[in-house]
């Protein structure tokens, strides 16, 4: 057997440490009076509407002008867009088509604590209309809640021209920097122009350099800078916007402007089908679970069960990490019910290939192999028997997501709701069966052959073998 230096299992086991306690509370810190989160942990979580409820709104087009089938779809596409974009897995839109409404229900957000409907669904009907305009004449101001003034209303020349749209914006993404001046982190919303968008700005550069080339959002002056130079490689930024508002605002415009502004004819309140206080009891036995399935292993394997209760601990982080928003390149995920289910058949997967490995390396033992020997063997006959189980299990979990995912490929005969049930459940599913390949194959091979290089743990009866 190929042995694996001892450090390796501190060293692993230290990381998968470290990760299972940074994917429940996160890492969180203090810049002034702000709350800033780092690393997302599961508070960050945004439940269901089976668990937390949510809102059900229906829209109608607030317009004079005929709307039309396609319009609706328009809508409905672009509402759909905002829900992932925000990534809401768990919602449904049913389109009306003889009264023109559009009808919504969707969670609500994490760590809600007004309720408010109304507020709610403000970023789902706002029309996120992006203009460029010359010059910075406005009609009319306000004073916001941090005292800053609001410019509202295009006026004059400015009113008269639209330099380029949000149709001309290929993407916007929210960027910080540092400010030399003070030394503070700001933000600002970074634009990649199409190709048609960079030629039309670098045209308006051109023509208004010296001059001042407004920004709107809608009927709101966001940002009004002076045109310093010409720009040609298609790259512009929104400044004068704090963290939250660059990370709404370039949301919006990676969402698209719907066809007509909407307006919201109903609402109300969806009350959770399992409440929060059903997910604290379903927590702690999930705990007194995990606890007694640890007991068990250590009992029955020994050393090699209290390898797999440490890879366990890695699944569980891995499962908790993938809807949380823990890795930056992974979105956050609407955690529903049947996601939860999809981890807990994940973990008992995890359960069962930790056995099998465990139980082969046991039987190795037993029929009288070196402990080298039994290792090596134990792990070359249990990881087909693995692999075939949690390949097949990949397999489902990625049709199920297919089909009845935002594609929404069979919505038409299963309904929207049970298209997202099973989409949650899918994607917890196959996020599990990951960390099973990862944690229940990978680290506890590397930290069993890392913990029979130590003299003292050469035992056979400490791996499940006989006493000697």
């Amino acid at each position: 057997m190929k042995r694996v230096a001892k450090p390796v299992f501190f060293i692993v086991a230290l990381l998968i440490l470290f990760f299972g306690i940074t994917s429940i509370w996160g890492i969180h810190g203090q810049n002034g009076d702000n709350r800033v989160t780092y690393i997302k942990g599961a508070g960050d979580i945004r439940w269901g509407i089976d668990i937390n409820g949510g809102v059900e709104v229906t829209f109608t087009p607030d317009t004079t002008e005929e709307v039309t089938a396609d319009d609706m779809n328009s809508a409905r596409a672009i509402i759909e867009t905002r829900m992932t974009s925000n990534h809401i897995t768990d919602y449904e839109i049913y389109t009306d088509f003889s009264n023109n409404r559009i009808i919504v229900r969707f969670p609500w957000k994490n760590g809600e604590t007004d309720f408010d409907p109304e507020t709610a669904i403000q970023e789902l009907a706002a029309t996120a209309e992006l203009t460029f305009r010359p010059g910075g004449e406005y009609e009319s101001t306000e004073t916001a809640e941090d005292g800053s003034i609001i410019f509202k209303t295009p006026t004059g020349e400015t009113a008269e021209t639209v330099l380029l749209s949000g149709a001309d914006v290929e993407s916007a993404s929210a960027q910080a920097y540092r400010d030399t001046t003070t030394n503070r982190p700001k933000y600002l919303v970074d634009l990649k122009l199409t190709e048609s968008g960079k030629e039309k700005f670098a045209e308006a550069t051109e023509k208004y350099l010296n001059k001042t080339i407004s920004i709107w959002m809608d009927d709101i002056m966001i940002s009004s800078p002076t045109v310093q130079s010409v720009i040609s490689d298609g790259n512009a930024s929104i400044t004068g916007v704090d963290q939250q508002e660059a990370i709404d605002l370039a949301e919006k415009i990676n969402a698209g402007a719907l066809p007509f502004k909407l307006t919201t004819s109903n609402f109300s309140t969806l009350s959770p089908t399992l409440g929060m206080s059903s997910l604290n009891a379903m927590t702690i036995a999930g705990v007194i679970a995990f606890i007694l399935v640890a007991i068990f292993l250590i009992v029955v394997f020994r050393l090699t069960g209290a390898i797999a209760v440490i890879s366990l601990i890695g699944q569980v982080a891995l499962c908790l990490a993938a809807v949380s928003g823990y890795f930056p390149f992974v979105n956050s995920f609407t955690l529903t019910l049947p996601g939860i289910a999809g981890i807990i058949l994940s973990i008992g997967m995890g359960v069962d290939a930790n056995i099998i490995t465990a139980t082969r390396i046991k039987e190795e033992l037993w029929a009288g192999k070196t402990l080298d020997g039994a290792i090596q063997k134990g792990d070359e006959n249990s990881f087909w028997a693995i692999f075939d189980g949690n390949i097949t299990t990949i397999i489902v979990s990625l049709m199920l997501m297919a089909v009845f995912g935002p594609v929404n490929i069979l919505g038409g005969i299963f309904g929207a709701s049970t298209t997202g049930s099973i989409y949650s459940f899918g994607y917890t599913l196959l996020i599990g069966n990951i960390g099973n390949f990862i944690f229940g194959v990978g680290t506890t091979r590397l930290m069993t052959k890392s913990l029979s290089g130590f003299k003292p743990l050469r035992k056979k009866w400490l791996f499940g073998g006989a006493k000697e």
